[in-house]
């Protein structure tokens, strides 16, 4: 068993918050002044990339479908709240999504599979190039970008990274870790950012404030914050495995025949099952990659799974539906998991 990088970080994503030079900042609840900022950003990005981005009006798409576009990260909460006015532009890969009427008139996202945040952030502003192109953004020599919310004013940027910390979880280590890292201006949140749980131990390390630091500071420290909680969980996870490998294979596998064989399960139980799948594929006992459990993130989420059922089993409920998603979902990589652990223990 090689523990890796990869075998903690989910994802990395980099946000640029961006205003109109020429329009009023506060929260586009005016519908001229939202529909121009979505004008704008859809003309800015078909001409740059022609038929790359869609655009997603809230207002013309159901409750459920706007909440699968949370649990995919493409859209946030604060948007899903302002759903009269808000829109998305998403590329055809879903690696990048620019939130247009959130807080700001502009929210430019950026994804990235593993730890590097320099790829997510050199997408994020070829995106804002096309769009400050066609209209200026607001900028002050001294400050940086002007944003509605003061803490995003300076570069506007913010990076993050999921990270799934099961061992500290486990041994208590993240009070102690939140106070760490906001002594270096980072914080520390639940699965989907402000706001949120750490469900299934997963949480998102960010920077707290944009103001008199760069863009690649930001970013640097970010990332040099994400190794040592790599570096911290894959030594937690080595302990474990050493002193409780029996406790540990049990607890795992425990969770792993609940996957397969439930018949009902709600979201908590999933998260709680999911994180404990994620650690058996990343420590060698379990026969699926982190990229499986990583996509069961998102689709064996609430919205996901309503999607599923009403298009493939409308006669069921939905914690049935979220077990017919996992089942279906862990057989495509099937194999006897039993054997695999056996020659490793």
């Amino acid at each position: 068993m090689q523990l890796t990088q990869k075998s903690v970080v989910v994802s990395g994503r980099v946000r640029l918050a961006r205003n109109y030079a020429d329009l009023p900042f506060s929260r586009p609840g005016n519908g001229e002044c939202a529909q121009l900022c979505i004008g704008r950003a859809v003309s800015a990005m078909e001409k740059a990339c022609p038929n790359r981005y869609d655009l997603c009006r809230l207002s013309e798409i159901s409750a459920t479908d706007q909440l699968a576009l949370v649990e995919s990260h493409l859209i946030s909460n604060d948007l899903m709240k302002n759903s009269a006015t808000g829109a998305a532009l998403i590329r055809d890969d879903r690696k990048i999504s620019i939130m247009v009427n959130e807080e700001d008139h502009l929210r430019i996202q950026a994804m990235v599979d593993g730890l590097n945040l320099e790829d997510a952030a050199h997408e994020a502003f070829i995106a804002e190039e096309a769009l400050e192109k066609a209209h200026g953004f607001s900028f002050d020599p001294q400050l940086g970008y002007l944003t509605s919310c003061p803490t995003n004013t300076g570069t506007g940027l913010r990076a993050s990274l999921m990270l799934h910390l099961p061992m500290l979880d486990h041994f208590k280590q993240m009070g102690t870790v939140n106070q760490s890292v906001a002594k270096l201006g980072l914080t520390l949140r639940g699965i989907y950012g402000e706001g949120s749980d750490a469900l299934g131990s997963v949480y998102q390390v960010s920077n707290q404030i944009t103001l008199g630091r760069s863009e690649k500071d930001i970013i640097e420290a970010v990332t040099v914050v994400g190794r040592q909680l790599i570096s911290m969980e894959n030594k937690l996870r080595q302990r474990y495995l050493q002193n409780s490998a029996t406790e540990l294979r049990d607890r795992i596998m425990r969770s792993y025949g609940l996957l397969r064989y439930a018949v009902s399960m709600d979201e908590k139980e999933l998260m709680q099952h999911w994180s404990h799948l994620r650690l058996g594929i990343c420590m060698g006992m379990l026969p699926h990659s982190p990229e499986q459990a990583d996509r069961l993130l998102t689709t064996a989420q609430d919205a996901h799974v309503k999607q599923y059922v009403t298009k493939h089993a409308p006669q069921i409920t939905l914690k049935e539906g979220r077990c017919h998603l996992i089942q279906e979902t862990l057989a495509q990589e099937e194999t006897n998991p039993f054997s695999q652990a056996d020659s490793e223990g």
